[in-house]
């Protein structure tokens, strides 16, 4: 299984950093976290922080089904930090570097420092409408292109991550990982778990000690620890596992066991799925309205715009659209956008009683006359398909 498991981390973490390198895709899009960080923004007031999409959202719910299947296995078999620290912790055994092992119950204080880190970072970001964590964040160090926008901060964090993986198992994921945090409580209630059958075990201990996440696996007849990453390595260390001291499968009441390569199936398919919807679905990032009533019948219109590139610039067309001048979009509109570093989708929901398709494509790309400085600004959107100037042809 281990071996499996190796294959299956080296293809998560080649494919976020073909995507995020290669490809120049942007990662934080497909990061569970991101969906935690988004969610109550985008449930008071309809859109996305920025650099993040409602892809995340479909992530999150990917990750948190695996979790009630398979525990924390997004985190053994997934997660880019855990594959690079538990890589880290095996080179340092065959290297024979000094290890520091944590005593358990201390272990256990450390684990409750991943609920304040969670908790630090969800209230400094919804107050701030901002990534705040994004410049300490040791895993954006890694699906970052190393720009402008990650700080000296994130590249610590990473270090510290690493040189702590030298020395004792997952440290980050143990005891600060906020991602953690939010799945523990659904890994809790996980479907599968590691059995002991007492009458087979030695209780040699093997298990417990070879435990990435210190879980004293000899002394429990089921693990039914939220921190249970599904490695199986307690399984494969286990000298009486033939004989069936140590099994993997669902509750008893599912039956005895499953083989161990079942979890990744289980994990894959709920990636899957997640990705797949995300694409079948998809959530505009941005929605807001005109305050109003709205008509009992509307119409809507979808647009390919350029430079809308972040949630700052979807207020700047929503400001657009509701223009003080004779531009402006009259009656109750809706605004939802896909904000995207390219060409971005737009779908305006609008009042057929009041106006039209073409106006709303003039609000969106006619200059605006500024009162209050006293000049002429140009609007930064551009629609694809269509020219003002072929429109005001056809007016005149």
């Amino acid at each position: 299984m281990t071996r499996t498991r190796r294959v299956v981390q080296l293809g998560f973490l080649a494919l976020t950093l073909v995507g995020v390198f290669v490809v120049q895709g942007n990662a934080e899009r497909w990061c569970p976290f991101g969906g935690v960080e988004a969610l109550y923004t985008y449930a008071t007031e309809g859109n996305m922080t920025c650099s993040l999409g409602t892809s995340n959202f479909f992530i999150l719910g990917g990750v948190l089904l695996g979790a009630l299947l398979v525990r924390r296995a997004f985190c053994g078999y997934a997660c880019p930090i855990g594959t690079i620290s538990e890589w880290l912790g095996v080179a340092a055994r065959r290297l024979r570097l000094p290890q520091a092992p944590v005593p358990y119950r201390l272990d256990r204080v450390l684990a409750g420092a991943k609920y304040v880190v969670l908790a630090v970072i969800l209230v400094a970001t919804w107050r701030a409408g901002e990534l705040l964590f994004r410049g300490y964040d040791p895993c954006y160090a890694l699906i970052s292109r190393h720009g402008v926008d990650i700080t000296a901060w994130a590249y610590v964090a990473a270090g510290a991550v690493a040189v702590a993986s030298l020395a004792t198992a997952l440290p980050f994921c143990r005891w600060f990982c906020p991602l953690a945090a939010v799945l523990n409580p659904f890994s809790r209630f996980g479907l599968t778990r590691i059995k002991r059958e007492a009458a087979s075990c030695t209780e040699c201990g093997r298990c417990s000690r070879a435990c990435p996440m210190v879980i004293p696996v000899e002394q429990v007849e089921q693990v039914t620890a939220a921190r249970c990453i599904a490695c199986m390595t307690c399984v494969e260390t286990c000298p009486k596992r033939e004989s069936g001291a140590l099994a993997w499968g669902p509750a008893d009441w599912m039956g005895r066991r499953w083989h161990p390569t079942f979890a990744v199936v289980l994990l894959l398919a709920c990636t899957g799925a997640a990705v797949s919807a995300a694409y079948l679905f998809p959530l505009p990032s941005y929605v807001k309205s005109r305050p109003g009533t709205p008509p009992e019948e509307v119409a809507a219109v979808s647009l390919i715009v350029e430079n809308l590139t972040c949630r700052g610039r979807a207020n700047l067309l929503f400001w657009y659209l509701d223009r003080d001048d004779v531009d402006h979009v009259p009656g109750w509109f809706r605004l939802e956008a896909w904000p995207s570093p390219g060409p971005a989708e737009v779908r305006v929901v609008y009042d057929p009683a009041r106006t039209d398709e073409r106006a709303v494509k003039r609000a969106i790309t006619e200059w605006y006359y500024d009162d209050l400085q006293g000049r002429w600004r140009e609007s930064p959107f551009r629609i694809q398909g269509y020219d003002p100037l072929d429109d005001a042809r056809d007016n005149s």
